[in-house]
């Protein structure tokens, strides 16, 4: 492995005070460009990038990631209004780059989607895909020239800008096919081999189009990858071929795949509390990193520490005060000892804490992993393969970032793919009782207690949830979960801590069981392979009547459906 990468957008989020943060890319809209907040906005993002490469660099990363492309790029159709802010930001970011390489050794990543325009933009060159294609490669060119700095640019061609996104720069699903990416590729390949920069393709994907099954699909991913060969070029894999969730097995396109590959691995849980309490990674990682020893041109690792999710935490790794960071750091150092050093679990826990702690540590985070295996996820329906269209149905189905979701609706899906319930009961019951000794452990090791007692109440609230999943009807248990909400907000006001938003909503769920076992058997499949069906229906017809749906019946719709991330309606392209 030659490439160690992590994402570099914490400084970034410094005194962004929305309630709810878009963590997938740095929020342009929030970064002054003018007057003096410019100048003290960032000048502290600075001060905080250099704290941050000082430690990653020690740590043994080699290579920072930073947003983006659309925001250093210029182009003479953009909006005059445009153009001066990308002006600003191409001045400020100029600045930090060539402070990254006057203090560290570290290579230096553009992320970019594919691809992203303005209203002035699309109005002078339509939507021509050759005339896209052309402007696409001229804002690539100009940025590699201007910016000597950069080592390269990683692209998202599977992800747009979420739904939430306002500025006139905004990303949109370019490509729809695999053969759309593969010429895309060789186009751009040249300009980047005579360069000598690094093009690195993700294949992260959230379902659209015909390419959205991208990270799973051999087929679709042989097409995309089609007569690559260049020693400019590298493909980026998620661990899973989902999104960063457990139970899910490692990817086999890393045993398919002949061109460089770099593992994606996730440090800030974006499902899993995102730093808030211990949901520690390390077996899994020692786990994929035995596994790829069988896997040819594996070329790195790259460490997601900030990057992912829609949610209200907010703890920024690396520049934190008091440890607050410290289960993300964990996770991230942790990870870069087992790939890099070939360590043991056991020794990269060691090698961050240090050995006096690192007994009762382990203790702790073995019993925070059992958890978060048996109480957070349902281990009966989150080991099942399951496929809607072009994604695999994430494991986890209750909680949602920062959302706790108690409702008949999930109540009656968890009864139809749970098979033991009186297991699944079981193991939620024994999980909670380790909490007494995971808090006795926090302070034997010196780490945040009151992360550990937020982590107890709030899988309190799992707890009860689970036994209203499982257990009849039973309307004390309904005013249990009142009573629980009630405290846990009482508990943990805003003010002292980020917390989870609880949704409880006891009102009646009208699909009835065998409506809902048909439904399953016609969307969902437990093959990777489509079905006949899914040609005739689920991938083709589904999608327009979906459309129609939404148009005539907007509000049928959850509205955490609607409004997160790109929308479920992505799902249907």
């Amino acid at each position: 492995m030659e490439w160690f990468i992590i994402d570099g957008i914490g400084p970034f989020f410094r005194g962004y005070e929305k309630k709810r943060v878009n963590w997938s890319k740095i929020p342009f809209n929030a970064l002054s460009t003018e007057g003096p907040e410019r100048r003290q906005q960032w000048d502290r993002i600075g001060e905080d990038l250099s704290a941050f490469c000082r430690g990653i660099e020690a740590a043994g990363f080699n290579t920072i990631t930073f947003d983006d492309l659309a925001h250093l790029a210029t182009h003479p159709a953009h909006e005059p209004e445009v153009a001066a802010k990308i002006d600003v930001f191409r001045q400020e970011f100029a600045t930090l780059f060539d402070r990254v390489k006057r203090e560290t050794r570290l290579r230096i990543l553009l992320t970019s989607d594919v691809l992203p325009t303005t209203p002035a933009v699309v109005s002078e060159l339509g939507t021509k895909p050759a005339e896209l294609d052309a402007y696409y490669r001229c804002l690539i060119r100009g940025v590699l020239d201007d910016f000597p700095q950069l080592d390269g640019l990683i692209l998202r061609i599977g992800e747009s800008d979420g739904v939430d996104v306002k500025d006139p720069i905004r990303t949109h699903l370019h490509l729809k096919t695999p053969a759309d990416a593969n010429r895309m590729l060789h186009q751009l390949l040249p300009e980047f081999e005579k360069r000598n920069k690094t093009l690195i393709l993700r294949t992260w994907t959230v379902g659209a189009h015909r390419i959205g099954d991208l990270i799973w699909h051999r087929r679709t991913l042989a097409t995309t990858l089609k007569d690559i060969d260049s020693p400019n070029f590298i493909v980026s894999m998620k661990h899973g071929e989902s999104d960063f969730f457990r139970y899910l097995p490692l990817n086999q396109a890393f045993f398919t795949v002949k061109q460089p590959k770099i593992l994606e691995l996730q440090a800030r849980k974006e499902y899993e509390g995102a730093g808030e309490y211990p949901s520690f990674t390390g077996w899994d990682h020692e786990r994929f990193a035995h596994e790829l020893s069988a896997a040819e041109n594996v070329a790195g690792l790259s460490v997601w520490c900030q990057t992912g999710g829609w949610h209200r935490f907010r703890r920024l790794a690396f520049i934190e005060e008091n440890d607050r960071d410290v289960w993300i750091r964990l996770n991230t150092l942790c990870a870069l000892r087992i790939f890099k050093e070939q360590q043991t679990v056991e020794q990269a826990v060691a090698g961050v804490l240090g050995e006096d702690r690192a007994i009762a540590a382990l203790e702790l985070l073995r019993h925070a992993d059992t958890v978060i295996r048996d109480l957070l996820y349902v281990g009966d329906f989150a080991a099942q393969k399951l496929f809607f269209r072009r994604v695999r149905i994430p494991p986890l189905l209750h909680v949602y970032w920062d959302s706790l979701f108690i409702n008949n609706a999930v109540r009656e899906i968890l009864r139809h793919f749970v098979k033991d319930t009186e297991q699944a009961l079981r193991t939620g019951e024994a999980a909670f009782t380790l909490f007494p000794r995971m808090i006795e452990l926090a302070e034997q090791a010196g780490l945040p207690v009151d992360d550990l007692e937020h982590m107890r109440d709030f899988f309190h609230l799992i707890l009860l949830a689970r036994r209203f999943y499982f257990l009849p009807s039973d309307e004390a248990l309904v005013a249990d979960l009142r009573a629980a909400k009630k405290a846990y907000k009482q508990r943990w006001p805003k003010a002292i801590r980020a917390r989870y938003r609880i949704k409880l909503d006891f009102g009646e769920f009208h699909t009835k069981r065998r409506t809902l076992g048909l439904a399953s058997a016609l969307l969902l499949r437990k093959q990777r392979g489509y079905r006949i069906i899914d040609h005739l229906f689920t991938l083709n017809v589904l999608g327009p009547l979906f459309r129609w749906f939404h148009r005539h019946r907007p509000n049928s719709i959850p509205k955490f459906m609607r409004k997160s991330a790109m929308g479920v309606e992505s799902l249907f392209r």
